[in-house]
């Protein structure tokens, strides 16, 4: 088992063509503490490849009003529909669903697994992606009742307010949210609660509810992004595969990572047993191997003991950042499936809770512009940020790993 680490070296600036899609940024009218690095009320700090230099005045972004939604018909008979601008790039089963909301999982994939369903004349997966002006043609289907739109229950309520108040910005079509560790993405064995059980309380007329876009650990507390309609789904994890968005976690670590700043290169593959599941460092070729690529920066220490340490992946596998940080020596505090350092002594007053926070997300608006929030510190981590002197306005120096 090999273990890489390189000293970072930032890569030149990016040419000309990007600089357009940095001169706007969108802004949630709630903002929870100062920027990575920055003063309160100051300047966002830039990412690695953003320039310097004098920009042009910042104007607002203009918003395309949003596609009228496609009417739910009741599909008695084959038809054949073509796959609108906004439904372009969506999955065939969530094409489905958005175009009929009362139609069942199990229903969708019955109609696409037997063949009922073709696209351009040809059988698809569920997971296959359309393209603008492609013919689908659509078997009769069975709809299930619709929900009635009306008054939220009390027990519903309560969820819609509890939302409310881990938002940290929301417009027309995205919602980022400050989850909060132990609150699970979604359902699992056993699970009764989790935000994407939560988000039925905001289902609109038509029955679409938001969607995820991406997930992190439910012990990792911080910004989780939220499509709120199909067209910001389908751009929003456009961005993610095309690694657009740039993502900066805040941990706390034993000891003290050398270099200070670097890279971890490694692949990883899933070893799952009946109870849990991790992700093990692999080789290149084994089977279910994927590349995973992570920068790390030492932000500031406490003695020699504890070190908070600034994360950016590249990639986004599974336990990603967990994985790595335990593969270098110095695992994060609190993790109950990769802290692996014998006879270590958690400093007393600080919680044994794991001490991961998704800090920052900037990504393309779908509508142009730039999103860019950040979460403040959990409880827990805030509680050991007091205790050991260290101050979260400190100059984040992940702020100048490459880009990659």
């Amino acid at each position: 088992m090999s273990r890489r680490i390189k000293r970072m070296n930032p890569k030149p600036r990016e040419q000309d063509e990007r600089k357009e899609a940095r001169q706007y940024q969108v802004r949630g009218a709630k903002k929870a503490g100062p920027r990575p690095g920055g003063k309160p009320g100051g300047k966002p700090l830039r990412f690695a490849g953003e320039r310097s230099e004098r920009r042009p005045p910042k104007v607002e972004a203009e918003r395309a009003a949003p596609a009228k939604p496609v009417e739910a018909l009741l599909p008695t008979k084959v038809q054949t529909v073509t796959v609108t601008a906004d439904e372009n790039n969506m999955r065939v089963d969530r094409f489905l669903e958005a175009r009929f909301p009362g139609l069942s999982f199990s229903h969708i994939q019955r109609v696409v697994r037997k063949g009922e369903l073709r696209v351009d004349g040809k059988r698809v997966d569920s997971k296959d992606r359309l393209e603008e002006g492609q013919s689908v043609r659509i078997p009769p289907l069975k709809l299930d009742a619709p929900k009635v739109v009306g008054e939220l229950s009390e027990a519903a309520q309560k969820t819609l307010k509890a939302l409310k108040e881990m938002t940290i910005y929301e417009d027309d079509d995205v919602l980022v949210l400050n989850k909060p560790a132990g609150l699970a993405v979604q359902g699992g064995s056993g699970m009764t609660r989790h935000i994407d059980q939560m988000l039925e309380v905001m289902r609109d007329a038509k029955g679409q509810k938001p969607r995820l876009v991406h997930r992190i650990d439910r012990e990792t507390s911080g910004c989780l992004l939220i499509a709120k309609t199909r067209f910001a789904a389908s751009h929003l994890t456009g961005a993610f595969r095309s690694r657009s968005a740039r993502k900066v976690y805040w941990a706390l670590v034993p000891g003290l990572p050398k270099p200070k700043q670097g890279r971890i290169s490694t692949f990883l593959a899933k070893e799952e047993s009946e109870d849990d599941t991790i992700m093990r460092i692999a080789q290149h070729g084994d089977e279910g191997a994927s590349h995973a690529v992570t920068y790390y920066a030492v932000v500031e220490t406490a003695g020699n003991k504890l070190t908070w340490v600034s994360l950016k992946p590249v990639t986004g596998r599974t336990h990603q950042l967990r994985a790595h940080m335990a593969h270098i020596g110095h695992p994060i505090v609190g993790d109950p499936k990769y802290f692996n350092i014998e006879n270590w002594q958690l400093p007393g007053g600080l919680q044994n809770r794991l001490h991961l926070l998704a800090r920052r997300i900037v990504i393309p608006h779908p509508r142009g512009g730039v999103i860019d929030a950040t979460a403040p510190l959990p409880p827990h981590m805030q509680q050991s940020w007091n205790l050991l002197g260290l101050d979260a306005s400190r100059f984040d120096p992940i702020e100048n790993a490459p880009e990659e």
